[in-house]
């Protein structure tokens, strides 16, 4: 993986996503939504839904909707 320190909203690539495991993904998604994160294996396209339904997505480092 590249040196880049990835940091909390910041998008992140499919290959980055892969390689990235389920503590390192949690600290990409802000603290009011961690407690949502699925983990890894439960991230359908690099994303997850939060309780209100809108869905969180590591490849925009913010909201599906935004």
């Amino acid at each position: 993986m590249t040196g880049r320190r990835l940091r909390v909203g910041q998008p992140i690539t499919p290959e980055e996503f892969e390689e990235l495991d389920d503590e390192q993904l949690a600290r990409l998604v802000p603290k009011a939504y961690r407690e949502f994160f699925p983990g890894k294996d439960f991230c359908a396209d690099g994303h997850f839904y939060l309780h209100d339904g809108t869905a969180w997505c590591f490849f925009r480092g913010g909201f599906l909707d935004e």
